[in-house]
């Protein structure tokens, strides 16, 4: 069979949507669905009409049409069979299923077209295979959005860490405040006391000062703030001007140098203790490139998701890839670029609606169906998409081993290891994250690496700097309080890897118009949404 178009027009013969995949003409194709309803006959069940040159299988939806244009050669069973699978994914689509919805989910309903036909030929797909491709979404939106994440609690502790220094600084003051007119007091306020021998009676003893009223009591008011005439006193008074030099030192120099001292030394801390606490549960976007960028950049990425059983089964393995180009110099925006991958059938590629999909197929190259488009600058762009999904436990890159045994006195002892089932790869940061019982201290013996505890995860985490073939196996042995084995579980994994799964790889790039090498620079990235040990 070959299906020239597949298109969805109302009942008057406007084509909403149309997608052909045969060279064929837009006037051509218009023409075609504007005759359409004119060939139906009301009243009658039937769902082919032919002409002279075509033929077209046809479904009513509703107020619309799903039309399938066709050769007269063309098988009619397996037409009406096709048919039936693009009513059910239109319907599955839109909701409801008019000319709006048709025109808002246009971009989604081509691309499950071309999943269901391919240079005219039914492709061997059902409504779950196409509704799970169609799924498939960059990630580099997510990546953005982790981005801003991370800068948004950046500055969120950065404020927390200055609103505190200002707290302590306010603090201080007002210690340093209360010293200042204590100092006075002491100083100044012998106070109005009793009378006394030189006959001051209710006036003011001024006792701490010069001798004015020593006998009388200390039971009066502290003044911070004497008369001028009181201050001209105090400082013809033999005591007051050491009295006054002790205030201002304790309340200006020493007590403010302390305590930028203490903040200082308490920044300078803040780091560390920063550092060793946070160990996040989730992966960051990965780090920019440390190399310059050419004009023309490639970034290939891939998230993989991989669940295995404790006893070394493998539940499920996904891995979802995307591939971004970016170009920046205006006469470098016409290329087409020449890959690798893996060669297996489990991976599904889908390309960009406006790249060469039968180019792509037959000699892995990434370039425009119409020769004159270019692509846009300085602006990332998705050209093409893959996934693969395995429940084959030699899929595996990387296993990993944990058994916790009950010591028999109220503790565990747990030994875990890690294998490198794929010695082409190559792990960078890894951290193997082992949970504990809670409040639990476990005792570290033998490991390769380095190990952190982590009190608010609740989490013992194993370090290695990389895992490769030079130290391809490894092992970490500790005892911990809790005869629960369950409460080890479950073990997961952090890392970051330039090697990818599927190994998909940019090897040249040329121009469209003479074929001259273009260079390029390219970066690569393997991280886990999830990789744990159930």
């Amino acid at each position: 069979m070959v299906v020239l178009a597949i298109s969805i027009c109302t009942k008057s013969g406007k084509a909403l949507i149309s997608r052909q995949f045969r060279e064929m003409t837009r006037a051509r194709i218009e023409g075609l669905i504007a005759s359409f309803p004119k060939l139906t006959s009301s009243g009658q069940q039937h769902t082919t009409i032919e002409t002279d040159h075509v033929r077209y299988v046809y479904q009513p939806l509703e107020d619309l049409f799903v039309v399938l244009i066709t050769n007269k050669q063309s098988n009619i069973l397996q037409d009406i069979d096709t048919l039936q699978l693009v009513s059910r994914v239109v319907s599955s689509v839109c909701r409801p299923t008019d000319a709006h919805e048709i025109d808002r989910n246009a971009f989604e309903l081509l691309s499950s077209f071309d999943e269901i036909i391919s240079l005219g030929y039914r492709e061997n797909v059902n409504l779950a295979q196409v509704g799970s491709i169609s799924e498939m979404d960059s990630h580099e939106e997510k990546i953005q959005e982790m981005i801003e994440k991370n800068k948004e609690r950046e500055a969120k502790e950065e404020l927390k860490r200055r609103a505190k220094i200002l707290d302590l600084q306010r603090k201080e003051q007002r210690k340093n405040t209360g010293g200042m007119s204590g100092a006075y007091g002491q100083g100044m306020g012998g106070g109005y006391g009793q009378s006394s021998p030189m006959g001051f009676g209710g006036q003011s003893g001024m006792g701490g000062m010069g001798g004015m009223g020593s006998t009388g009591s200390n039971q009066g008011y502290e003044s911070s703030t004497p008369t001028d005439d009181g201050v001209s006193k105090f400082s013809a008074a033999p005591k007051a001007p050491a009295m006054k030099a002790r205030g201002m030192q304790l309340g200006r120099k020493q007590n403010n140098v302390d305590l930028m001292e203490s903040l200082r030394s308490e920044a300078e801390a803040a780091p560390a203790i920063q550092h060793q606490a946070l160990i996040q549960p989730s992966y960051s976007a990965p780090a920019e490139p440390a190399f310059p960028m050419e004009n023309v950049h490639v970034h290939i990425e891939e998230k993989i998701t991989m669940v295995a059983n404790r006893d070394g089964g493998l539940d499920n393995m996904e891995v979802k890839g995307d591939l971004m180009l970016r170009v920046s110099d205006p006469s470098r925006t016409k290329i087409s670029l020449s890959l690798t991958h893996l060669e297996d059938s489990n991976i599904q590629f889908k390309t960009h609606p406006n790249v060469n999909k039968v180019l792509f197929n037959s000699e892995k190259v990434i370039a425009f169906r119409d020769s004159s488009k270019e692509f846009p600058l300085n602006t990332p762009t998705g050209v093409l998409r893959w996934r693969f999904i395995s429940k084959d436990e030699s899929s595996i890159p990387l296993s990993i081993n944990c058994w916790p045994s009950p010591a028999g006195d109220g503790s565990c002892d747990v030994n875990i290891e890690y294998q490198l089932e794929n010695e082409d790869m190559n792990f960078k940061n890894v951290n193997i994250i082992i949970p504990i019982p809670q409040g639990a201290t476990p005792t570290v013996g033998e490991l390769d690496g380095e190990y952190l505890l982590d009190p608010a995860q609740g989490a013992l985490i194993w370090q290695l700097p990389s895992i490769s073939s030079e130290n391809s196996a490894g092992s970490m042995e500790f005892n911990c309080m809790g005869e629960d084995v369950e409460s080890y579980f479950p073990v997961s994994v952090q890392f970051e890897s330039e090697r990818l799964i599927c190994d998909v790889d940019v090897v040249a790039v040329t121009q469209v118009a003479d074929g001259s090498d273009v260079p390029f620079s390219k970066q690569s990235t393997l991280t886990p949404l999830e990789y744990s040990v159930v």
